[in-house]
């Protein structure tokens, strides 16, 4: 009797309790998902891993692509840093904004002999305009046709016309905005010219104003219209939308306005360049 006492005494000091039962099962259950967790875990880091992998290279090829179709403008652009760097502050063009000369009163006294003459007679510093209009930015060393587009279009309110007529006049140079002002008129006189184009275009204007985002404010800017001479001073720089029309809308005063797209080889934005007329010393504008 007390064998079998001790026996059941030792089976039920061994026996798990209940709490013990549900313990080893949440472990069981536990260890489980664990376990099963760690392949989803890793098949979850494979694929973000994966996609990371795709969207790097389609950024890669997409930037090569990119710069590839629209080398000109860019190699346009490294040309001008190298430049830049090379020979600090200097613009070619900066001669055509000194509008001083000196002209001499002196009654000159010439020898017979041509070759003699030649010496004697000085050199005139005489500003010659050109045939055609044209727009020259210094600063990027532009020296650029001003194509006129008709307004026919615009009156008609055919943009599709409008859009072809623009985008053929581009490959002779910038083009002004049909129904803005002209230069010397009162208003917002308007420009625009590609920064980039397709590589296949034969046009040889398809990136003069690729380096338009260098232009900083207090820079000069000459148009010569009907062969006169207007020069304008940067005062504004900023970056639109392409639907932000409000750009073209007219000016109380004369005001230049150049319009290109932003960044190169995108049309996603619009750099927007303003620029007023310069006075002289007198509160005359300067022609």
């Amino acid at each position: 009797m007390t064998q079998n006492h001790d026996h059941f005494k030792l089976h039920i000091q061994h026996a798990p309790s209940h709490h013990e039962e549900v313990t080893h099962h949440h472990r069981e259950v536990s260890s489980h998902k664990t376990e099963s967790a760690k392949p989803i875990e890793s098949k979850v880091k494979s694929i973000l891993h994966g996609a990371f992998r795709q969207v790097l290279a389609f950024f890669v090829f997409f930037m090569i692509g990119l710069v590839l179709l629209n080398w000109s403008a860019y190699s346009t652009i490294i040309s001008y840093k190298i430049q830049n760097y090379l020979h600090p502050g200097e613009t070619p063009m900066s001669e055509l904004l000194d509008n001083k000369q000196t002209i001499s009163k002196t009654v000159l006294k010439t020898s017979d002999d041509p070759e003699v003459q030649k010496k004697q007679i000085p050199a005139l510093n005489l500003e010659i305009a050109p045939s055609d209009n044209r727009i020259i930015i210094p600063r990027i060393n532009q020296n650029i046709p001003i194509v006129r587009v008709s307004s026919k279009s615009l009156i008609q309110r055919d943009w599709n016309a409008l859009e072809k007529e623009m985008q053929s006049a581009l490959k002779d140079g910038v083009v002004h905005y049909p129904g803005t002002s002209l230069p010397g008129q009162s208003g917002n006189v308007a420009i625009t010219g590609h920064s980039s184009y397709f590589p296949w275009d034969p046009g040889r204007f398809k990136d003069v104003f690729a380096l338009l985002h260098e232009v900083v404010e207090g820079d000069k800017i000459i148009v010569y219209w009907d062969q006169k001479k207007f020069v304008y001073q940067v005062q504004g720089i900023k970056v639109v939308l392409p639907k932000d029309i409000e750009v073209l809308k007219q000016t109380d005063s004369e005001q230049l306005t150049l319009v290109t797209c932003t960044p190169v080889g995108t049309n996603a934005k619009r750099l927007i360049v303003t620029a007023v007329p310069v006075e002289d010393d007198t509160g005359k504008v300067s022609r």
